[in-house]
Parts: structure tokens; sequence; C-alpha cells
């Protein structure tokens, strides 16, 4: 079973210049050309018979072998050719792959570089000898190989595995802006591949560590650095560490906006964990410091929208859905909040164009789904609700766990999500 970097050498072979053949999983006709390219280069150079005869016989015995996965035959026919063929780079270019299998990277590194002394046109042996030498820890040596084979490579898998090197080996360079860049580049090409999605990670978590250590050594008493010690106590879920961290933020700057909003969710968190009233109430107290401050917060005044609805005030959680949808109609939690409220006051009929819009914003919503197929139903459009609660019930059982509302978000621009309670089922 070759491991993906194998494969990549496979990639890169097969591609060599043109009429090369005895290139690996190549058919017995390619290796056939390959013999007859030695032998005839056995014959301008004035050799005999017999050692043209034995020249394409171990051409042929070592494609076949690399073909097959053969690699101690393989590597014996081919370097009995490079002694009898020392001006044939495709001779050089097969052994280095071989080495290369075989983790002989030392002679793989050799080879390759004899190869391309002989024939530069290989430009793609630069790529498997650029992954040798980062296998081999010269790293400084292997990253121009690596990046040109990362922005040129036509093979999917090989601008892969060159991307991927490349972060380890800017990594070791401490080219940390670097190797974000390249995570970037990958993420976008292979934006489903796991390892590619592990080692990127990796890279930006790393980054953000370095730039965290960076502010605490640069700036310790900075609004910066108590900001992002509440942000960090959050979510370790250590709330009154948190809260006391954003109110020296505000001790520092009064006026910072954001802050009053933050420390509100932390206060709605609490009050998730444990139901007492007056987090609830901070937190709404809150929410009105943040909109004093900047009246133009969207995502406080739903805060304060939904608290009200939770606590069966309809009629205010409605005005301020209302006020806010007709600011920002696009915010779509805030148009599934309003249909919301609408259900609950029996106007199903005015629920429903607010729940429409809200599908066309975010087609995923099971929240959506379910409140348009109940307000569809009661308002007597049988089909169309039956089409909704089978949308909401793909979309529910599609990786329900992470569905699944654990309450309150930690991201600085996440609002508390709409969910169906039991007084909505």
């Amino acid at each position: 079973m070759f491991n993906v970097k194998k494969i990549v050498c496979l990639g890169l072979l097969v591609s060599l210049g043109s009429g090369s053949g005895a290139m690996l999983a190549q058919e017995k006709t390619d290796s056939q050309q390959f013999s007859h390219k030695v032998s005839l280069t056995a014959s301008a150079g004035a050799a005999s018979s017999s050692q043209n005869d034995q020249v394409a016989e171990l051409a042929q015995q070592g494609s076949e072998a690399l073909a097959a996965g053969q690699f101690a035959a393989a590597e014996a026919a081919f370097l009995a050719l490079s002694k009898l063929q020392p001006g044939v780079a495709e001779i050089y270019a097969n052994l280095g792959a071989i080495y290369f299998q075989e983790g002989k990277f030392d002679d793989a590194v050799e080879v390759l570089k004899k190869a391309l002394k002989l024939k530069p046109a290989l430009t793609k042996l630069k790529t498997l000898l650029a992954i040798s030498l980062e296998e081999l820890g010269r790293t400084a040596e292997a990253v121009p190989g690596l990046e040109a084979g990362f922005r040129s490579a036509t093979e999917a898998d090989v601008r892969r595995q060159c991307g991927l090197e490349l972060l380890r080996a800017y990594t070791a360079l401490h080219r940390d802006a670097d190797a974000v860049t390249v995570g970037l580049a990958l993420n976008k090409a292979f934006p489903d591949d796991g390892e590619v999605l592990y080692e990127t990670g990796k890279i930006y978590g790393n980054f953000a560590y370095i730039a965290m250590e960076r502010l605490r050594d640069k700036a310790p008493n900075s609004v910066w650095m108590l900001q992002a010690a509440a942000e960090a106590q959050e979510s370790e879920q250590k709330f009154d560490d948190a809260i006391a961290s954003f109110e020296g933020v505000l001790r520092l700057e009064p006026r910072r906006p954001g802050v009053h909003y933050r420390m509100a969710r932390v206060y709605l968190a609490k009050y998730e964990g444990a139901h007492e009233p007056k987090d609830r109430d901070l937190a709404e107290g809150e929410f009105r410091a943040e909109l004093e401050l900047d009246p133009s917060n969207g995502n406080a005044a739903y805060e304060l929208a939904q608290i009200h609805y939770d606590e069966g005030n309809l009629e205010m959680a409605r005005g301020e859905f209302e006020a806010l949808v007709e600011r920002r109609p696009a915010f779509e939690q805030a148009q599934v909040g309003l249909a919301g409220v609408l259900i609950e006051s029996q106007k199903p009929e005015l629920a429903v164009p607010h729940l429409k819009r809200a599908t066309e914003l975010k087609p995923e919503d099971e929240v959506a789904w379910y409140r348009l197929g109940r307000a569809l139903r009661v308002t007597g459009d049988a089909d169309g609700a039956k089409r909704a609660m089978v949308e909401f019930q793909r979309l529910h059982g599609l990786e329900s766990g992470r569905k699944a509302r654990a309450g309150i978000l930690a991201e600085a621009g996440a609002v508390t999500p709409q969910q169906i309670g039991p007084e909505q089922q």
C-alpha cells in the first residue's frame, strides 16, 4: 500500500519528459519505448551489440519491476543501467524515484540532481527533489522547489503534498505568516480534505498562540490583553473571571464598543447554566448599555427582543424584532425570531413571508423550515407545509450533534440561535 507521498512520486514520474518511457504505472509499450531509447543511446555511443542487448534487457526488467512495485529488483536494474548508460537522464529519474520509495533520501537527492543536470527540462523532478530534501531535514534547500511545485503543479496530489510539506518547512523556519498564507490556499483548494484541515488547523492555532504571546509581552496591561483574557476565560466557562476582565477593559476605556455586549453574553451563559433570574436581568442591562453606546448594534437589539420573547412579553418582543428587521432585512435570525412571535400571537399568516425570506437567506436553518411548516399548516397550505416539514426532517437528521443548540456561542459576532422549544412543537 503506497502512502500519499509515494502516490505523489508516481504522479510526478508518469508525466516526465516526452518519450522517456519506463515511468511508474505505465503500460508495457511505454517500457518498450524506454528500452528502445536507451538502446539508441548505446548505439550512438558505439557500444557493442551484446551491450545493446544487455541495456535493452535491463531497461525492460527495470521498467516492469518498477511498474509492479518491486523496488529492490528495479533498483538493481536501473543502477546497472546507470553504469552502462551514464548520460541518460531518465535512468537517474527512475532511480531517484525508487530510492524515494525505499526511503533512501540521500541517494534520491544525489541521482535526482544528476538527472536534472543532464536534462534540466525535467522540471517536475525538482518537486520530487524538494520533497526528498525536506525528508532529510534540509528545509532551507527544499523550500524553493516546494514553492515552485505548489505554485505550478497541475496534478492535484502533487500540489497538495507540496503545500503540506511547505507548512512544515515554514513552521520549522519560523516563517509563520507564510505558513498561514499557504494554509489558506490549501483550505480553498481542498476544503474537505481531512489531513489538510488537521494540518492547517494546527498552523492557525500556532499562529494565534504566537500572536497572543507577543501581545502579552508587548502590551501586558492594555485593553487588548484584558479583552483577550476575558474571551479566553469565557471560552473556558470561567464566567466570573471573564466578567471581571471585561470590567477591567471598561475601566480603561468606558466607551469601548462591543464590551457590554460580550459581558451580556457571559451573563446569559451563566443564566443557562444556573437559571438564576438575576443573571438574565444583568444581561439585559448590559445589552441596553451597549445600545446606548452604539444604537446600530443589531446583535444587542436582537438579544433584547429574544429575552422579552423568552419572558413571554410578546408585544414588546414583536416591536423590537419588527424594528430590527426593518433596519436589517438580511438578519436571518431576526426574521425567524419575529416569525416565532407572530406564530405565538396567533398571526401565522404574517409569519409566513418572514420565514420564506429566512429560508432564502439561510436554506440550512432547520428552525426556519419547522416554523414555516407550522405556519403554512395553520393557514391551510397543506402541500407547502408538507414540503417545509420534509426539508426540516432532512436538515434535522444531518449532523444532529453539530446542530444541537448548546446555548450561548462564544464568538463575538454570534447571537443566541432560535430554537425549537417544547412550546412550539
